[in-house]
């Protein structure tokens, strides 16, 4: 019987790794990956020789779920990746997980970046608590989530694609109220860019430029309301 191994991967910078990250992928005689051309850059980078590689992303997962499985009790460590940061926050994987206690295979944890908990510790909310979204629906169901966390108290952590950024920025200001934000764009990477402030500064900042990359957004929670979820 093998063991699974969920690893944390950078989410910009290659070099912000854990020795024991690198180490255990070394050993692997299986990576379940999101994308065989992120991993592959990244073991590259990393110097680690040639992996088998098995993808298993949010397309195939329910349709490779058995044989993942079953690769997992063949092999002695297995591990698990996604594109970047941690499986499963927003990215693939917690079906293999899951399929794995149910089938008694141990499972560990090598922590590593997270995008959400970067984001709210370089922001200088108080970050105690808070709630996290994913990406944001479309249309309606996205309005009607914004009249849901009107009167959050505590902060709201959302992904953005650059192409909805503005307009969702907009209905922020029209439902929520003009509150604190903060913005980051392409954290760790050469193009990093944070912005805080209130919503109605970010939309005129960001509707002043092209923007293009993965957008991490914090938004405070209603004043006065700090402790109320």
């Amino acid at each position: 019987m093998g063991k699974l191994f969920i690893i944390g991967t950078p989410i910009g910078n290659l070099k912000d790794i854990s020795l024991r990250a690198i180490e255990t992928l070394k050993d692997s005689d299986i990576i379940f990956v999101e994308d065989k051309r992120v991993t592959i850059k990244l073991l590259n980078s990393l110097d680690i020789g040639k992996k088998e590689l098995f993808t298993f992303s949010e397309y195939n997962a329910n349709k490779v779920l058995k044989r993942a499985v079953e690769l997992v009790k063949e092999n002695n460590i297995c591990s698990l990746v996604s594109d970047a940061g941690m499986p499963v926050i927003s990215d693939p994987g917690y079906q293999l997980i899951n399929k794995c206690w149910q089938e008694n295979i141990e499972v560990d944890i090598i922590p590593g970046p997270n995008a959400p908990a970067a984001a709210i510790a370089v922001s200088g909310f108080p970050g105690s608590k808070y709630m996290f979204q994913g990406f944001l629906p479309r249309g309606k169901n996205k309005r009607r989530v914004l009249r849901k966390i009107k009167d959050l108290g505590i902060l709201f952590v959302f992904f953005e694609s650059p192409q909805r950024l503005n307009n969702t920025l907009k209905e922020i200001l029209e439902i929520v109220g003009d509150r604190e934000i903060f913005i980051a764009r392409e954290m760790t990477k050469i193009h990093q860019e944070f912005f805080r402030g209130k919503v109605s500064e970010a939309i005129i900042h960001f509707s002043e430029k092209s923007i293009k990359g993965e957008i991490t957004v914090v938004l405070s929670g209603k004043e006065g309301e700090n402790e109320k979820i």
